[in-house]
């Protein structure tokens, strides 16, 4: 058993933990009714005490490392099951509680910004979110509600397909002063991003034979692509899920009208003994009418 001596100060905790889902101490200074300065103050006293930079600088800006981002994932789950633990004491409470595990891409760029309207419109409800790289399972951590990326095969689970995705190409207006590339072809003389989504599908139906790309930065995680792509490093092929805000926002832009099918598919996957909870249907039904509204932006051109 770990020593608890040892454990770090749980306030500085939770100030990483905030800034890291949220990559900005000032929103996370929001979350947590502190200022900019003390979420700062508590997470260099965590990195002092762990040894190792969990946030790289730039000025005002802060973006996560990947020994941060993993650890950032643990805290996260730990202080929801202590948060899940105290409410539970909690005498007199009628509420609903509807814990939801997704795919980090998906849990940050697409549900949680809507998600304010499924609990205005359920206030009975309360909402645990948890976003997680790893296949947890459900029934063992007690998860209401899985959001899976993948093929379907989800053994001992309720399983709904609920969307699609697609692929192009996107890169930052200011990509080498703005030269950027004006055909497929001219991808050649690109500087790739390499994530786990391979380019080759995307070559060959723009006609190109080009090979996978090769050395460089592996991105494992999707949001770390993203962040490079918006600081110029070079051409980032992404999903539409995760790319569409950097793009609403100028931070992309999309190059070609050309976009290849996922593979993969989003579903929505639930323990048997979960499936009738009142508040995993309620979910599940705002859920497929908010996807109804989305779904034509993921069409084919």
């Amino acid at each position: 058993m770990s020593d608890l001596r040892r454990l770090p100060n749980l306030s500085a905790l939770r100030a990483f933990e905030a800034a890291a889902r949220h990559e900005n101490f000032s929103r996370a200074a929001e979350e947590l009714h502190l200022t900019h300065g003390a979420i700062s103050h508590q997470v260099r006293g965590l990195e002092n005490d762990l040894g190792l930079a969990l946030f790289a600088r730039k000025g005002r800006q802060v973006k996560v490392t990947p020994e941060g981002r993993r650890f950032a994932l643990t805290v996260g789950r730990a202080l929801g099951e202590i948060a899940a633990a105290a409410e539970a004491l909690r005498p007199g409470r009628n509420c609903q509680r509807l814990t939801i595990s997704s795919i980090p891409s998906f849990a940050a760029r697409w549900l949680a910004p809507r998600l304010g309207r499924f609990i205005e419109r359920h206030p009975e409800v309360e909402v645990v979110l948890q976003a997680s790289s790893t296949l947890q399972d459900l029934h063992l951590e007690g998860i209401d509600v899985g959001i899976r990326f993948g093929r379907g095969q989800y053994p001992g689970l309720l399983s709904e397909r609920l969307m699609g995705d697609i692929y192009y190409p996107v890169v930052s207006p200011r990509y080498r002063g703005g030269d950027l590339p004006a055909t497929p072809a001219a991808l050649a003389q690109a500087t790739l991003l390499r994530s786990n989504e391979p380019w080759l599908p995307w070559f060959r139906a723009a006609g190109l034979h080009l090979a996978e790309p090769a050395g460089g930065v592996m991105f494992e995680d999707l949001s770390m692509l993203i962040r490079s792509a918006v600081d110029g490093d070079g051409v980032a092929l992404v999903r539409h899920v995760v790319a569409m805000q950097e793009l609403a926002s100028g931070q992309l832009r999309r190059l070609f009208e050309l976009a290849t099918p996922s593979p993969d598919d989003y579903y929505f996957v639930t323990p048997p003994g979960a499936a009738a909870k009142p508040q995993v249907q309620a979910f599940r039904a705002w859920l497929l009418a908010e996807i109804a509204q989305f779904a034509p932006q993921l069409r084919l051109t």
